[in-house]
C-alpha cells in the first residue's frame, strides 16, 4: 500500500540508463521476474508513432527477452501477410538485402524506419549463428492495410488458393477462376478516395458480395477436408492457410463496413478484433519454441476500452485479455519531452512530471492494476497537454493504471530516423 503516488514512484520504480546495458538488462530481468512464467504474450505499447528512443528501447527489450527469458518472436503493428516476407529475410531464406523487403515486408511505411532495419538485421544475424538452437521469427499482426488506402483481398486469397492447388489442383483451379474474376482490379479495392468518400468503396458491390460468399465457401472447404489436407501438407501449413482465409474474410467485412459509411470507431473495432485473432494465431504457432513480444501503439494494446476525442472502440488488448487472461501482460510507455514531436515539458502534478524527477534516463514501474495505490490521487491525476505536431501521441491518464501491468518512462525522445516529415498541427493520428 502506498499513501501517495510519489511514494509509489519512489519505492517501486526501477530506473535505468539507455546508455547502460547493465542497468537496462537488470531492470528488464526484474520486470520479467515479477510478471512470472505464465505470460506467453507480452505487449509493449508506444506512446506515439515516431518516437525513436521508444523504438530503440523496443529493440533492446526484445534482445534481452530473447537472451534471458525464452522469447522467440516479435510481432509489430504491420500488415500480417507482408510480415511473412520480412520473416523470410530474418530466416535467411528470402531476399539478400533489407532494401528488398522495405516495401514488400512492411505496411504503413514502417520499412523506412532505421530502427526496424536494425531489428531485422539483429534477428537475421542471431539466426545465422548455429549455436542458437531456437530461431527467431518476425510477424506483422495488423490487417493488410496500406499507408493511404485499404488493401485489396488479392494477396491473402491467392495465398490460400496456392495452398489448395498444391494439394488438389482441380479444386484449387475451380476456386481460383471464380475468386479471381470476382476480385477484379486491385485499384478498385485500394482507391484512396474511399477513405474520405465511402461511395467510392467497392465493398458492397455485387462482385464484392459474391466474393464474401465465395470466401466463406473456401473456408468451409478447408474445414471439412481438414484430416485430408493436414495429412498431405502437415498441420502448420494447413493452419496457416486457414488463418489466411479467415484474414481475407475479415478484410472483406472491413471493406463492406467502409462502403456502409461506418464510423471510424466501428472500423477500428473490426481492425483490432482482427489484430487480436492474428496474435492468438501467432502465439499458438510459437508454442513449443518460445514466447511472443507484441509491439504497437498504446491505444491498441491497452486492456480497457480506447476512448478518443471522436470515438471509442474495444482495442486489441481488451480482446487478448479475454483470450489469454493471465497469459497476457502489457507494458505501456510514456515520454517526458520531445521537441521534434511537439511535446513540451509536462505540467506540474502530471504523472510524466513526477517520473521526470527519477534518476537515469528511464524507468520501469509496476502499476499493480491500480491495487494498493491511492485511489483519490489516481482519480484526480491531471492529464498533461498533448503534441502540437504528432497527434498519435497519447499521454498517461488515470485509466492507464488498470490498462497496463507496467509502465516504462523515457525522459525524452527524438523523432524516428526514416519517418515521414512532421508538420505543425499534423492530423495523422494513430
Amino acid at each position: 500500500m502506498h499513501a501517495t503516488l510519489d511514494s509509489w514512484i519512489r519505492h517501486e520504480a526501477v530506473p535505468f540508463s539507455v546508455d547502460s546495458p547493465e542497468t537496462f538488462n537488470a531492470s528488464v530481468d526484474k520486470m520479467a521476474a515479477a510478471l512470472g512464467d505464465s505470460v506467453e504474450l507480452l505487449g509493449f505499447g508506444e506512446a506515439l508513432h515516431g518516437g525513436e528512443d521508444i523504438l530503440m528501447l523496443r529493440n533492446r527489450l526484445f534482445q534481452r527477452l530473447v537472451e534471458a527469458h525464452g522469447y522467440s518472436a516479435i510481432a509489430i503493428e504491420n500488415s500480417f501477410p507482408k510480415g511473412r516476407t520480412a520473416n523470410d529475410y530474418v530466416a535467411g531464406c528470402g531476399p539478400d538485402s533489407y532494401e528488398a523487403v522495405q516495401e514488400a515486408g512492411f505496411s504503413h511505411g514502417f520499412g523506412q524506419l532505421e530502427a526496424n532495419r536494425e531489428l531485422l538485421e539483429w534477428m537475421r544475424g542471431y539466426n545465422a549463428d548455429s549455436s542458437h538452437r531456437v530461431k527467431l521469427h518476425f510477424y506483422g499482426f495488423d490487417m493488410p492495410l496500406l499507408r493511404a488506402s485499404y488493401a485489396s483481398p488479392s494477396q491473402v486469397l491467392h495465398f490460400v488458393l496456392d495452398y489448395l492447388a498444391s494439394i488438389d489442383s482441380a479444386s484449387g483451379q475451380e476456386y481460383r477462376q471464380l475468386i479471381v474474376s470476382l476480385i477484379g482490379s486491385d485499384f478498385d479495392w485500394e482507391n484512396p478516395e474511399a477513405i474520405t468518400d465511402p461511395s467510392k468503396s467497392v465493398g458492397l458491390s455485387p462482385a464484392a458480395t459474391a466474393l464474401r460468399i465465395a470466401t466463406e465457401d473456401l473456408i468451409t472447404e478447408l474445414k471439412i477436408r481438414r484430416p485430408e489436407l493436414v495429412a498431405q501438407s502437415g498441420p502448420d501449413r494447413y493452419a496457416e492457410a486457414l488463418h489466411y482465409a479467415a484474414a481475407a474474410r475479415g478484410l472483406l467485412n472491413y471493406h463492406a463496413a467502409v462502403a456502409r459509411k461506418s464510423d471510424a470507431g466501428h472500423l477500428l473495432g473490426i481492425r483490432d478484433a482482427a489484430m487480436a485473432d492474428n496474435l492468438a494465431y501467432i502465439v499458438e504457432r510459437e508454442r513449443g519454441w518460445g514466447k511472443v513480444l507484441a509491439f504497437a501503439h498504446n491505444s491498441h494494446l491497452q486492456r480497457g476500452q480506447a476512448v478518443w476525442p471522436w470515438y471509442t472502440f474495444w482495442p486489441v488488448g481488451s480482446h487478448l485479455n479475454e483470450i489469454f487472461g493471465a497469459r497476457y501482460a502489457v507494458i505501456g510507455s510514456a515520454v517526458g519531452v520531445s521537441e521534434a514531436n511537439g511535446i513540451g515539458q509536462p505540467e506540474a502534478g502530471t504523472l510524466e512530471a513526477r517520473l521526470m524527477a527519477l534518476p537515469g534516463s528511464g524507468a520501469f514501474i509496476p502499476t499493480h492494476k491500480g491495487q494498493g495505490l491511492p485511489d483519490s490521487e489516481i482519480a484526480s491525476l491531471p492529464t498533461r497537454s498533448g503534441s502540437t505536431k504528432n497527434l498519435s501521441y497519447m499521454p498517461i491518464t488515470a485509466q492507464s493504471f488498470t490498462d497496463f501491468d507496467w509502465l516504462v518512462f523515457l525522459d525524452s525522445t527524438v523523432y524516428s530516423r526514416g519517418g515521414p516529415p512532421l508538420q505543425q498541427g499534423n492530423t495523422a493520428a494513430e
